[in-house]
Order: C-alpha cells, then structure tokens, then sequence
C-alpha cells in the first residue's frame, strides 16, 4: 500500500505533535521537521512507528528559515517516505514586547521564523506539486493575525502576514490543483500559554464565549479537516480555533 506524505514542521511539541500524531492517525507517512526539541521528535517517531499499520514516521533537523536546510529537509522527506503531498507550516514563535522597546534584531528574527521559514517549505514543495498537479499546504496562524494583539506587534504582524501568503497562494496555485488554507489557534493549552500568570489566563478566558482554553487536538482536527478529501473544494480560506474569541 504507498501511503500519501505528509511534512510538519515544528512537529515535536504542543500543536505540531498534535498534528503529526492526528496525520499519522489518518494513515499518512509523516516527516517531523525540529530545530532544537531533538528528543520530543525522535521520541515521537519512534512512538508512531511501533504501532503502525504501515506508514511511516521520521524526525528530521532543520532550521526551516535556512534555504539549504528547508532544501535538505525535502530530499530527506521524499528518500525516505516520498514525495510530499501534504505541507503543515506550523513552526512559529512568540514575545510579548511593547511597541517601542521590540529591537530591530527581535523583529527580524520573528519574521524569519514565522513568515521566511513558510515562503522557503512552499516554495520546496510547489517543485513536485505543480509538476504532479495535486497538493495541499495548511498554514498556522493566529488570531492575533486577524485582530491584532497589544504588546505582540511583531507577532501579530507575521501571523496577519501567513494570511495573505496563504490567500494569494490559493488563488495562484488553485489552477494547478494545489489547496492553500490556513487555522487560525486562539488561546490553546501548550507551553506558551502554560508560561503566561494566572491574572493573563483568566483574562484571556474572561474573553471566550466558550469560557475555556482549546487543545492541541482541536487544532489538529481542523488540519486533518483541511487536509482530506471532503475538504477538496476549499481554499483561500481561514478556519478559526478559538471558541469564538475573535468573533
């Protein structure tokens, strides 16, 4: 049986682990893209493997803002699990920094993970989608890229700028059968927020019509939703995981 590939970056931890682990569920060979978790990657691969039905998982290395490791990262992905078929872009980071104290150095950096490191995989990918005329790219954003958020200019900013990358690629690649969609996470349970104190999590929940904070795997269901093939006629399109936070 050839299973279909998918690729996830920052696949190790919090949401991407729960994206990896809900594809490889689904029947999918997955490659889990890591920078620095090298033991949350390797542990998760070896996890999937042992009770597989067939597909695969490895763990791969690779700064996804580096053009020659993103090229890397692919000939790995397609030499031992083929060619990728489904894109997850979901490496990012975050900071919470007023305005006027984010330096020049930190905006780059966030724009070179956030926003670089999705224009390098699409770019890598689109080589064999286009020629194969079938393919599917999902891009995690924010919320905050829809409605802006005080003290993370810099990160709403890239967030908002995933969205447009995403709605221009639609319109672009959809005659070439490729789907280009994004989610848009609002407060989810992972390290980032597990980081922020009590008074900021309850002001956060404060604001959720659903009164509490989502999980990985509900962001992971709406990928997987994206992905399949009842989902084949959407693009360009922002599927929000918020509990109606940013209605």
């Amino acid at each position: 049986m050839i299973y279909p590939t998918a690729l996830v970056t920052g696949g190790s931890r919090g949401i991407g682990k729960a994206i990896v682990q809900q594809l490889f569920e689904q029947g999918y060979n997955v490659a889990i893209n890591y920078f620095r978790s090298e033991t949350c990657a390797v542990e998760l691969a070896a996890a999937l493997n042992k009770h597989s039905l067939g597909n695969k998982a490895i763990a791969i290395c690779a700064d996804v803002s580096n053009a020659s490791q993103v090229e890397i990262m692919f000939e790995e992905t397609k030499k031992h699990l083929g060619t990728v078929s489904l894109l997850v872009n979901n490496t990012g980071i975050s900071q919470q920094k007023l305005f006027t104290d984010i330096t020049e150095a930190e905006w780059d950096t966030m724009f070179a993970v956030n926003i670089k490191s999705m224009f390098l995989c699409c770019r890598q990918a689109l080589t064999d989608m286009i020629h194969n005329k079938n393919g599917k790219i999902i891009n995690i954003s924010s919320m905050w890229g829809q409605v802006g958020a005080s003290c993370e200019v810099h990160y709403s900013a890239s967030k908002a700028g995933i969205i447009g990358m995403t709605k221009t690629g639609a319109k672009e690649l959809g005659k070439r059968g490729i789907t280009v969609n994004a989610v848009a996470p609002g407060f989810i349970d992972t390290d980032m927020t597990a980081a922020l104190t009590e008074t900021a999590k309850n002001a956060a929940l404060g604001s959720i019509p659903m009164g509490r904070m989502g999980t990985p795997e509900n962001v992971a269901k709406a990928v997987a939703f994206l992905a399949g093939e009842d989902a084949g006629y959407i693009t360009g399109q922002v599927l929000a995981v918020d509990g109606g936070m940013s209605m």
